[in-house]
């Protein structure tokens, strides 16, 4: 009894958010940590780039990655409506959640003003669903 009152005052608390389906399809890349980074990877309008002690990862349009580049493709991206407070809580989670719940994994780059969740091309439909039922609209594009 106790779950599901927590879980019904929870759903109540979540932001519920605007989100935009982005049209074109991403790879996420994996290069050596000390790599250089690549002009393919800047030639995108999206493209983020993480660099760690371990590794530069990358996320840009997957039709600019060259063929030997290590990769995992085919996933789209939905923007959340910004600008997002930092004080917000549970975004991330309000997301996350109902597609956890689906069987649908995510991976997420945050910005300044807003999130990015990447879905892969394959579940999108399910995501889409997903997220509608949990009170998020989103956008497609035309």
């Amino acid at each position: 009894m106790f779950l599901c009152v927590f879980v019904s005052l929870w759903q109540r608390l979540s932001p519920l958010l605007k989100l935009t389906l982005l049209p074109d399809t991403l790879a996420i890349c994996r290069l050596p940590r000390d790599a250089a980074i690549p002009g393919w990877a800047l030639a995108s309008d999206f493209y983020s780039i993480t660099r760690t002690a371990d590794e530069l990862s990358l996320v840009c349009h997957q039709r600019d990655v060259p063929g030997d580049v290590q990769r995992d493709g085919d996933w789209r991206c939905l923007k959340v409506h910004g600008p997002l407070a930092f004080s917000m809580v549970g975004v991330m989670a309000s997301l996350a959640t109902p597609l956890a719940d689906a069987g649908i994994s995510i991976f997420v780059i945050s910005t300044f003003d807003t999130d990015y969740l990447l879905v892969k091309q394959a579940p999108l439909e399910s995501a889409l669903a997903a997220l509608t039922a949990a009170g998020h609209s989103i956008i497609r594009p035309v």
